[in-house]
């Protein structure tokens, strides 16, 4: 049989589920999730093989407008890592959120507009919907915007109507060898895999309190078979922001460690030895040089 292989960049602003839908179609956890715009600041491949067909979908940050408040080196950062992501690229999925259109979707169909390969758009979230008759009128307004190579409602939380969108990507995947051995999953590090399960666990715990200047660098990851050793550090920019992470008596960096070690774990199959640490360093978010020693590399993996 004639083996296909080929790139699909899952695209959208932020929040709308690119990272959910990624894990759901992989059927497992590789890019880290919250309720929080922005969690996703890399761009993550997850490598999935059926048979004689290898799909590499690359998940993206949220593509978003630059304003005042997000003109950092780090939102520079991830707008061109989605960016890169299009090129060369065999198919795209566009995911939106159900009924809502923003300016933003309008700046991610705006970089859409030089690319070369089909773009399917996702809706996601319908299983939200009450009234179901809203969909059809809406996705004729959507068929307006651009010539959209498909345009499925789907539920990337409850996998509705996913295979269906795996089905219609897969036509578009050329005939070509494999890129990856047919049981791999990410081309990601266990270290950056563990680095970014960290940060997830401080996002979700402390979206309100906490603002995204805060990052996880891993300083060791010691693997002896049966166990893993850990330390990583958790930089934010400011004092204030210390004191908030690490919590009264502690207690809440004691939280976000535990529930991180839990899914490392279930992640490296092994038992894990993980230490925390909290220290301030200013205006790492907008420094290119510090972004780059911290792993935020276009080219890093």
């Amino acid at each position: 049989m004639t083996q296909r292989c080929g790139f699909v960049a899952i695209v959208g602003r932020p929040n709308v589920g690119k990272s959910t839908l990624m894990n759901r179609i992989l059927g497992q956890k590789i890019s880290i999730t919250s309720r929080r715009p922005q969690t996703t600041r890399h761009q993550v491949t997850g490598i999935k093989t059926e048979g004689e067909t290898q799909f590499i979908y690359v998940d993206t940050p949220g593509i978003h407008r630059q304003t005042k408040d997000r003109n950092k080196a780090i939102n520079r950062f991830m707008n061109q890592a989605a960016t890169q992501a299009l090129r060369d690229v065999d198919c795209v999925v566009f995911l939106i959120d159900r009924m809502r259109w923003t300016r933003e979707d309008d700046v991610v169909l705006d970089k859409l507009t030089h690319v070369q390969a089909p773009v399917v758009l996702a809706l996601n979230k319908v299983d939200w919907l009450e009234d179901k008759t809203e969909l059809l009128p809406w996705l004729e307004q959507l068929q307006k915007k651009r010539e959209f190579a498909a345009i499925l409602p789907i539920s990337a939380k409850h996998g509705t109507n996913v295979p269906e969108l795996e089905a219609e990507i897969a036509k578009y995947l050329p005939e070509g060898v494999h890129h990856f051995p047919d049981d791999q999953i990410t081309d990601r590090s266990q270290r950056f895999l563990v680095a970014e399960l960290v940060r997830e666990k401080v996002m979700r715990q402390l979206g309100d309190e906490l603002p995204y200047q805060m990052t996880v660098e891993i300083e060791e990851f010691r693997d002896e078979g049966r166990i893993v050793h850990i330390s990583a550090l958790m930089l934010v920019e400011r004092p204030g922001q210390k004191k908030i992470l690490i919590g009264e008596k502690g207690d809440r960096i004691k939280k976000v460690g535990r529930e991180a070690r839990l899914e490392m774990e279930k992640a490296l199959d092994a038992k894990v030895m993980l230490n925390l640490w909290v220290k301030v360093k200013r205006g790492w978010s907008d420094d290119e040089r510090a972004l780059k020693s911290l792993g935020y590399d276009h080219d890093k993996r």
